[in-house]
């Protein structure tokens, strides 16, 4: 029996997403993104951006403009999501009626942004599936939603808990600027946001807010395109005190070393694939292996593990991959 069956009985399963969303707002940052996922493979998310990409009046021309790509050939991964315009701005619902109508069967996921509640994510999810369903698409189109407000972080646990919400992304720089001051300006960019109480506490909360519900917990942006490595760093950070399994990407540089410092380590994925073929061999009772038990609680780890691994484009052993990802 596959891991997801045997090790998620009478539990949702928790959502597995690439570890990189990538943001391109123009035409030529559009295609440019797509040129590189057929190249990269689809270890990166794109997400097109209709609230600070499009031009002022120029809305509804951005929003087809996104919908004509998603459904275009470049998009051989259908891994494109958009962000629309936030629900208190006028454009947000033509957004939703322009995307969802023309491409909505192949867009990856809608990003909302600047949400004040859980009323407000679901009755955007709300129209979401209505104009879904006038278009005669059957499946329900995931939505990711960003925290950026006290409002927002105040309700995580509720937003999170929404069936077809299933990331949320920390929106670092709205949350600081929210403060009017009172958080210092060098706790935008690191290493002051690993290190102001308040910018830690907002992050474990959106973080133990997405593991309770089964959903993903994306981190902000890192500034310093200068310097790509840095958004590596930021990202092994956010991972392993955080707990965070996606990280936001502005510049194509990026990708990669966001990529890499999710990647489980050779020694974590060969110690992963002993166990878990040791697992199955036995029917998923407990093992030992290296003198330690293991049992489902250790299974469910390292299945997680090897998803990460899989999701990063790793070449896992073939056993591996023939029993479990074929």
């Amino acid at each position: 029996m596959h891991p997801s069956e045997v090790l998620f009985q009478g539990e949702a399963i928790p959502v597995q997403l690439p570890v990189c969303d990538h943001y391109a707002g123009s035409e030529k940052l559009m295609r440019k993104s797509l040129a590189l996922q057929q190249a990269l493979g689809p270890v990166f998310d794109i997400t097109f951006d209709c609230e600070d990409g499009a031009a002022v009046g120029l809305e509804r021309e951005h929003a087809a403009l996104c919908a004509q790509l998603i459904n275009s050939a470049e998009n051989a991964h259908n891994r494109v999501g958009v962000r629309i315009h936030d629900p208190a701005h006028p454009s947000w619902r033509e957004d939703v009626e322009i995307l969802v109508e023309a491409a909505g069967a192949r867009m990856a996921y809608v990003v909302v942004p600047k949400v004040t509640d859980v009323v407000e994510v679901a009755r955007v999810t709300d129209h979401v599936n209505h104009v879904a369903r006038s278009a005669g698409i059957a499946r329900h189109i995931p939505i990711h939603v960003l925290i950026e407000t006290h409002a927002a972080l105040e309700q995580a646990f509720d937003i999170a808990s929404l069936v077809q919400v299933e990331c949320l992304s920390f929106g670092l720089m709205d949350f600081v600027s929210a403060h009017h001051g009172a958080i210092p300006g060098d706790a935008m960019r690191s290493p002051g946001q690993f290190q102001h109480p308040l910018i830690r506490r907002a992050m474990l909360e959106i973080s133990a807010a997405c593991h309770r519900h089964g959903k993903v917990p994306s981190h902000n942006v890192s500034t310093d395109v200068q310097n790509p490595e840095r958004a590596g760093e930021d990202a092994l950070r956010a991972r392993t005190e955080f707990g965070y399994l996606r990280k936001w990407s502005i510049h194509p540089a990026q990708i990669e070393p966001i990529v890499a410092a999710f990647r489980p380590s050779d020694s974590e994925i060969g110690a992963a694939s002993q166990i878990l073929l040791a697992a199955h061999e036995n029917n998923w009772a407990p093992i030992r292996h290296d003198g330690q038990l293991h049992d489902r609680a250790s299974y469910r780890y390292y299945w997680s593990l090897m998803q990460r691994a899989h999701a990063t484009g790793t070449t896992l052993p073939a056993p591996v991959t023939e029993l479990f990802f074929d």
